[in-house]
């Protein structure tokens, strides 16, 4: 018995795919056990099924929208992964800047200055 939609599942699987890269998103899917896997696959049907699969707002804004709350919330590990992902989206250093500017005016240079270092390191891997 499955815990989510069959269809939002295959929606947020693609979508997934197209943010955060197949292979990375195939390797998290791989390494999922009996524990792990009905969250992995409740989460894509969730979070990128329902919550990415609309049109309504782009997928470059909603990368730019994850920056700004996973910045503000300080989860610096989910933070380095949707860099990536904003990139693939088309997200341009300048905007990632002008992002972390805002976490920094609102939730403290501290937290900016984290958000600064996990952009470098994802745009010198990026060649950017």
């Amino acid at each position: 018995m499955s815990v989510f939609d069959e269809d939002l599942f295959l929606q947020g699987l693609e979508q997934r795919k197209a943010t955060l890269g197949a292979e990375y998103v195939e390797k998290n899917l791989a390494a999922a056990d009996d524990f792990t896997r009905p969250f992995q696959e409740a989460m894509t049907a969730w979070c990128w099924g329902f919550g990415w699969g609309d049109e309504v707002i782009p997928a470059k804004t909603r990368s730019m929208m994850n920056l700004a709350m996973l910045g503000a919330l300080g989860k610096m590990h989910e933070w380095e992964i949707h860099c990536r992902g904003a990139i693939n989206n088309g997200v341009t250093p300048e905007e990632i800047r002008a992002i972390i500017h805002v976490v920094g005016i609102y939730c403290g240079v501290p937290q900016a200055l984290e958000c600064f270092r996990a952009a470098r390191k994802v745009l010198a891997e990026q060649g950017k």
